[in-house]
């Protein structure tokens, strides 16, 4: 518990927020007084504000919230074991936690709330760093399934064969990242004593845990909220200037036809530029068309999500993660969470090329 205290007394130095705050506030007036008439008008229509600013931060608040309270009763009454129980096999084998595993748990949920219970955990000492790293970046499984019923009844309709395919390719390289974490776990890390899940329960005083949950819960929810709120607006701003579409559209222009066929171009393009089913609607039109085969949306399709994903993952992860995890270990997540993701892809989609070559 000393090494979490004091952690967590050096995570708490004021001088990053204050100079996170400074420059929101010098970002803002700079967009207001030299952005263009559409930016600063933009800014002073309350239904914009509310679209963009207010919903986004009111949702992860609430999130962030049920997963640090949640977090912290499950620690302090105990029920850590019982909540891992369904995935104790698969955290045992890779010597992950009870802790580990409830986070794990829980991203079938929510993602932002098993993030959240991650810190509850780490600073109340029950998790390392690494731990914290590994099941944050395993987490990714529960959230392919999360999302799993939305991007199948939009897919489906738009891409057919080729989005079923591309479907279950992703799964596969969701999986190779998950069995290569839990793998890398086992040989890193020490493995676990066995613990009842009933233990330590007993004699629990429910009124002091609640007291003493609630003080920690607000302290640690302004605490990352003050680091939460002014990221994510720099993000919104800088998306308003539009570096994101220049992003984007400079990636898109890098991409050359002996990567893909010419006619998949605008597969890739409108999954860089556009958003998520705008590649799907091309993939389809293309596919009745007959300008495409299926082998080749499917291969555009992995080459749109390898270079389009970790552009969306900057753009909407990086506020809660910066947030939540304080902005060094937040972006390693994100660098981390992202190169394997690439990396996965590429192996299966190398391997889809291979096998569909003969």
């Amino acid at each position: 518990m000393t090494n979490g205290t004091l952690k967590t007394k050096k995570r708490t130095s004021p001088w990053l927020l204050y100079g996170i705050l400074a420059a929101l506030l010098l970002l803002a007036l700079l967009v207001f007084y030299f952005g263009s008439p559409t930016i600063s008008s933009s800014f002073r229509d309350p239904a914009f504000l509310w679209k963009r600013l207010g919903k986004p931060l009111l949702r992860l608040t609430i999130f962030i919230s049920i997963g640090l309270f949640a977090g912290q009763i499950i620690e302090a009454s105990g029920w850590t074991g019982r909540l891992s129980a369904l995935v104790r096999p698969l955290m045992r084998w890779g010597h992950l936690s009870d802790s580990s595993g409830a986070s794990f748990t829980t991203a079938f949920v929510s993602g932002t709330a098993a993030q959240a219970m991650l810190v509850t955990f780490y600073e109340e000492g029950n998790l390392s760093k690494r731990e914290v790293i590994l099941t944050s970046l395993m987490n990714g499984l529960p959230a392919y399934f999360l999302h799993l019923p939305t991007t199948f009844f939009i897919i489906l309709p738009l891409a057919g064969q080729a989005g079923i395919l591309y479907l279950i390719l992703t799964l596969l390289a969701t999986l190779l990242r998950t069995a290569g974490l839990v793998t890398y776990s086992r040989f890193s890390l020490p493995p676990r004593p066995v613990r009842m899940a009933s233990e330590n329960q007993a004699g629990k005083d429910w009124r002091a845990i609640m007291q003493d949950t609630w003080q920690k819960f607000v302290k640690r929810l302004q605490r990352i909220m003050l680091l939460v709120v002014p990221v994510y607006l720099v993000v919104m701003l800088v998306s308003q200037l539009g570096f994101f579409t220049w992003l984007r559209l400079k990636l898109a222009g890098g991409i050359t036809s002996t990567v893909v066929p010419v006619e998949s171009m605008s597969v890739v393009i409108f999954s860089l530029v556009a958003e998520f089913t705008s590649g799907f609607a091309a993939a389809g039109a293309l596919l009745d068309a007959g300008t495409l085969t299926v082998r080749e949306t499917v291969i555009a399709l992995l080459l749109g999500n390898v270079i389009a994903t970790p552009v969306r993952a900057l753009r909407h992860q990086l506020p809660y993660y910066m947030g939540i995890f304080k902005p060094k270990l937040g972006g390693l997540l994100i660098a981390l969470g992202q190169t394997l993701r690439v990396i996965s892809v590429i192996i299966v989609g190398v391997a889809y090329i291979v096998i569909t070559a003969f």
